[in-house]
C-alpha cells in the first residue's frame, strides 16, 4: 500500500473537494481526513487534510500552486 501523505489543510470539505478536483485533474488520487476533533455533525465545517501519495507530493504541490495562483496581468 502507497503510504499518504499530507499536501495540504482545507478550512472546510467545500475547500478540500476544489483541491481534490486540482489534483484529480492533474491525474492525482487524493484521499480527506478531518485535521482536528470535531463533533461528528461538525465535519463539515472542520479543516480537512489533504493526503496523497507520497511518490506523488511534489506534483501535488506544484498543481495546487498553479491551480490556485490568481493569472498574470499582462501590460
Amino acid at each position: 500500500m502507497t503510504r499518504m501523505v499530507q499536501v495540504a489543510v482545507a478550512g472546510d470539505v467545500t475547500e478540500a473537494e476544489e483541491l481534490q478536483t486540482i489534483l484529480r485533474s492533474a491525474g492525482i488520487e487524493s484521499e480527506l481526513q478531518v485535521a482536528v476533533d470535531h463533533h461528528p455533525r461538525e465535519t463539515e465545517d472542520a479543516p480537512q487534510k489533504v493526503l496523497v501519495p507520497e511518490s506523488s507530493l511534489e506534483a501535488a504541490k506544484d498543481a495546487i500552486e498553479a491551480l490556485t495562483e490568481p493569472d498574470e496581468l499582462v501590460d
